[in-house]
């Protein structure tokens, strides 16, 4: 079973598409325009690949299993939002608001996360290969067991973020950041 087409998903009565329209208008600053508001959608398994939902209202949103490659996410209130799974790589989310997001074993390579509040975020699992986190707020996010090769973290305060079992060898870490050392089991 492939993914759902936005033509195909209502939210509150309205097709997205609708919606999308509206946000795209409001966006570009037509007559007519709305600003998304799709709090508490369920758009999961659905493709929205490439879409424009800068500046959107997606509280609580579901998007487990979608694919959001090349979003365009910026400035999104993305709160509570779940990404269990979701495909992101290349998504633009510069200063989206994501506090409590799961984004848990996401595809989440090259994403711009730059002045993003990623507090309490759950990175378990997730592909984080090549992402920028510049300034990024990770208070209290769960990076157990990501990918975070090539990695950008200068300027982030990476105090309160678990980044146990994390390999950051090639992760480019604020200055002055020592990295946790692994333990090793003596014989």
């Amino acid at each position: 079973m492939g993914l759902r087409k936005p033509k195909s998903i209502k939210h509150n009565g309205k097709r997205l598409t609708d919606i999308l329209d509206a946000h795209e208008k409001f966006f570009r600053g037509r007559d007519g325009g709305t600003r998304a508001d799709l709090s508490g959608a369920d758009l999961s398994r659905a493709d929205l690949s490439g879409i424009n939902l800068s500046g959107a209202i997606l509280r609580n949103a579901n998007f487990a299993e979608s694919d959001l490659r090349k979003a365009k996410l910026p400035g999104a209130d993305l709160s509570a939002a779940n990404f269990h799974k979701t495909d992101l790589r290349g998504a633009d989310l510069t200063e989206a608001i994501l506090p409590g997001a799961d984004l848990s074993e996401a595809q989440a390579s090259g994403i711009e996360f730059f002045r993003c509040d990623l507090s309490n975020v759950n990175f378990q699992g997730a592909q984080l290969r090549n992402v920028n986190l510049r300034l990024a707020n990770v208070n209290g996010a769960k990076f157990t067991g990501a990918d975070m090769g090539v990695a950008i973290l200068r300027e982030t305060d990476l105090q309160g973020a678990d980044l146990s079992g994390v390999d950051l060898s090639t992760t480019l870490l604020p200055k002055g950041f020592t990295a946790p050392q692994s333990k090793h089991k003596t014989a």
